[in-house]
């Protein structure tokens, strides 16, 4: 019973996320206007971009986003390897989420699915080995990951969640095995 409320928690999450990222980039579009003088139709010189073009674009751009944002959150493989021998966890707030709370057990169970869906579909990241909780929009992430960087990616996307103003990461960097 709990693996199939789970999985269905997860399924869930992944139609949301999926859904809200169709709906960010109808939105994110620039409007194109119209010209009052009329112009003749010109004749590219250049081919329209493939599928696989725009694809390898639209993933450099998501990767230079994700990159920008780590630095912005000092989420970098140096601060955090530091962070975690002063103090043994990774804290990070969203600025503009402070003083916002959550405060029913729902919003909680949907972050929770929410971060665990984003760690599935994350080659580098095991939505097993990292444990979740949530309350009141501050998440504590707990388990195993195999380097620093990856605890600074697990923070990210906890952040990078709707709902999420505070994230704890109580991350344990384990050798990877050869």
């Amino acid at each position: 019973m709990k693996k199939a409320l789970f999985l269905f928690l997860i399924g869930a999450a992944a139609g949301a996320f999926g859904y809200y990222y169709l709906q960010e980039k109808r939105t994110s579009k620039p409007v194109a206007t119209a010209t009052t003088e009329a112009k003749p139709l010109e004749k590219s010189a250049q081919p329209a971009p493939t599928l696989t073009e725009r694809a390898r674009d639209e993933a450099k751009t998501v990767k230079d986003s994700v990159a920008n944002k780590l630095t912005e959150w000092h989420l970098t493989p140096d601060e955090i390897g530091s962070e975690l021998s002063r103090t043994g966890q990774v804290v990070r707030t969203k600025a503009q989420a402070t003083g916002e709370t959550i405060a029913t057990t729902t919003n909680n169970a949907r972050i929770i699915t929410v971060i665990k869906a984003k760690y599935a579909l994350d080659k580098e990241l095991s939505a097993r080995a990292i444990e979740i909780d949530c309350e009141s929009g501050k998440v504590t992430l707990s388990g195993n990951v195999a380097n620093t960087a990856l605890v600074a990616k697990a923070v990210g996307i906890a952040l990078d969640t709707d709902g999420v103003s505070h994230v704890t990461a109580k991350l344990t960097v384990t050798a990877e095995k050869d």
